[in-house]
């Protein structure tokens, strides 16, 4: 099937590996397209990002997708809910490759910077970097247990990384041009990467050391897949799907496939189905796997003629190690993953929601939404055990290499599938187990408002314990408040704490200054801001700023001299908040009080005595001196991408008189 799938040029391609029938699109329009792979129609269009989407990835039960752009941002989608979930940023160049954790919430990100990082999607924050590699990261993949991250890079290499201890394990060099993907082996300790030299190499995970090394006459290597049961490996070029052994390394078929630059593979129903795109059309096209030659002692062009054929292990049987899966029960595992300790991580800001709150997702084909993402809860959400797959083509007569076939728009195609989840059974052959929860279906009203008695979306009950006892249904509020806010002690003392620290600021603001109205005094006094600074808790400062930020008359020269040292530690802070607080209050005292400190300092000395005069000189010497320090700190930065790459710049510019 063909469908134009963006009003400009498509840039990625992803296919769900859950069902095989869900395909994401990304491109230079910025938007990120949901599609069924046998509907012409758009399922849901995501909006947020304000650069070409370079990279896509979907998570393993399909229910959230992520995307990286061409400046270096990525964003995580909740398709279920229709909903921006997480937006990162860390990386200075394009995102080139992305994966899901298979159990834990993590997406690990390879960037055009050389710089691989592993993100914690619940708390917005980088766990780590991972550094190795000298030119782009074009793929990356998890390890079926969830220990491992393989990388492959346009240095020829592929870099095995060890998720526990947060360091490289091996790296495989061999290869003579960029490798393109990266797979592990479903079941043992293998690994396979396709180059753009037009071979694939097979790597051993336990003894560090090629296995077997492929070389076509073809195309570069743009996509592999194991088959679900680990007997073979699919390898996608330009002109032909060719299904590989690789003790020994041979061809077991070949099946010509026009679809030009395919992009990704999946596998249902004993089905492949293979993306491509070009421009801005996406083709999808279908591979009868029970047509196609996978084991036997009669492969497609032997690899090897010097050497006698081995006969084909058999499915089942394995020559190396096998993955530790984790237990049957649908508990998730708890990943140890090595954490930074200089971890960029995020606390949420106002910036943070204002940026989520620009991504959209628009459904515009609501009853394919409800099908596929929003099932009524009498449905069953595990799969059932056979599913209509698409479509067979007509017979054709047996040759050594068959054509693959379009799934025709015309035929009575099957309705896809509702979004399923993984069944947590033991099976050595399927994907590990995802553990997750029915979705419940929340109905928000378009206008949440102001006077309510309770959040909109959430009931009270969900976080109380059962009554026992039928006949007291009511709580009283405190005890109510006393449930809630069992396990969150930590939160309540930090909350208390800033509550108070607050207070004590407010207190001396509101006895040493005239105030105007009740709350914002005409002059900000010395000893509320010391008092703040005392506290030594740079979110009082924070809060604090940001409401002098609000009225530019309260800054005094006697203020800059205190927050001058304040603002630098807000500039090499790794909340993203803080950085933009100190920004903003730094832009306005360069704006308000630099010209009167150039213009004072290159002033003649004065003739008698001005007591005045020289406090006031000694003043801007101290805040010349303070802005020099500072002035090193924005220039270091003032490389970075996104929005505060740009602040940086913007003060760099207005900080160009101190060189």
């Amino acid at each position: 099937e063909e469908i134009t799938a963006h009003s400009s040029n498509v840039s990625s391609l992803v296919l769900g590996k859950s069902s095989g029938r869900l395909l994401a699109t990304g491109g230079d329009d910025c938007r990120v397209n949901i599609w069924s792979v046998n509907k012409p129609n758009c399922i849901m269009s995501l909006t947020g990002h304000t650069t070409p989407i370079e990279s896509l990835q979907i998570n393993m039960n399909e229910k959230l997708i992520v995307a990286g752009s061409q400046s270096g941002s990525i964003r995580v989608w909740d398709l279920e809910a229709a909903k921006i979930l997480r937006t990162l940023l860390g990386h200075k160049a394009n995102i080139c490759s992305l994966d899901f954790h298979p159990f834990g919430s993590f997406v690990a990100s390879g960037s055009l910077d050389t710089n691989i990082k592993l993100w914690d999607v619940r708390r917005k924050g980088c766990v780590f970097r991972y550094k190795g590699h000298t030119e782009a990261v074009r793929c990356l993949r998890f390890s079926p247990d969830g220990k491992w991250l393989a990388s492959a890079a346009d240095d020829h290499t592929v870099k095995l990384w060890d998720l526990a201890a947060g360091k490289i394990m091996f790296e495989f060099t061999g290869h003579t041009g960029p490798v393109n993907v990266v797979e592990f082996h479903p079941n043992e300790y293998l690994l396979a990467s396709g180059s753009s030299d037009r071979t694939v190499r097979f790597w051993d995970l336990e003894k560090f050391q090629v296995v077997s090394c492929i070389e076509e006459e073809a195309t570069p290597v743009r996509c592999v897949l194991f088959n679900p049961d680990g007997c073979c490996l699919y390898s996608g070029f330009q002109d032909s799907l060719r299904v590989y052994g690789w003790e020994p390394e041979r061809c077991f078929d070949v099946v010509l496939v026009n679809w030009g630059k395919v992009a990704d593979l999946s596998i249902c129903n004993n089905q492949l189905i293979g993306g491509s795109f070009a421009q801005s059309t996406v083709s999808s096209f279908v591979v009868d796997l029970n047509r196609v030659t996978k084991s036997g002692s009669v492969p497609h062009g032997l690899i090897r003629d010097d050497e006698p054929l081995v006969p084909p292990t058999p499915t089942g049987s394995s020559l190396r190690r096998i993955y530790d899966r984790p237990s049957t029960s649908c508990n998730k595992p708890q990943s140890r993953v090595k954490h930074n300790s200089e971890s960029e991580r995020r606390s949420p800001s106002s910036e943070d929601d204002r940026d989520e709150k620009e991504s959209r997702a628009e459904i515009q084909n609501q009853e394919d939404y409800k099908e596929i993402f929003q099932p009524k809860n009498a449905i069953c959400r595990t799969p059932p055990r056979h599913s209509e797959p698409f479509p067979a083509p007509l017979e054709d007569e047996p040759l050594t290499a068959r054509e693959a076939v379009k799934p025709s728009p015309a035929a009575d195609v099957q309705t896809p599938l509702p979004k399923q989840e993984l069944v947590c059974t033991p099976d050595p052959v399927q994907r590990p187990p995802i553990a997750s929860s029915t979705p419940l279906s929340r109905t928000e009203p378009s206008v949440i408002p102001a006077a309510r008695n309770e959040p909109i979306g959430l009931k009270a009950s969900d976080f109380l314990p059962a009554v026992k006892n039928q006949s007291q249904t009511e709580l009283v509020d405190e005890e109510a408040m006393s449930q809630i806010r069992k396990g969150h002690e930590t939160m309540c003392v930090v909350l208390t704490s800033r509550h108070k620290n607050l207070d004590t600021v407010r207190a001396v603001w509101s006895t040493s200054d005239i105030k105007v109205g009740i709350q914002i005094p005409l002059f900000i006094s010395q000893n509320s801001v010391d008092s703040a600074v005392a506290i030594n808790d740079l979110s009082v400062v924070v809060d604090l700023l940001n409401i002098v930020n609000q009225k530019a008359s309260l800054w005094k020269l006697d203020l800059c001299t205190i927050v001058l040292p304040q603002i630098e530690k807000l500039l090499q802070s790794k909340y993203e908040s803080y950085v933009q607080t100190g920004c903003t209050s730094l832009k306005l005292i360069l704006q308000r009080f630099l010209p009167l400190i150039t213009d004072i300092l290159a002033a003649p000395p004065s003739v008698g005595v001005d007591i005045t005069r020289e406090e006031r000189l000694h003043k801007c010497k101290l805040c010349y001196k303070q802005l020099k320090n500072i002035s090193n700190i924005v220039k270091n930065k003032s490389g970075l991408s996104g929005r505060h790459g740009s602040a940086f710049r913007e003060l760099h510019l207005l900080m160009g008189v101190l060189e």
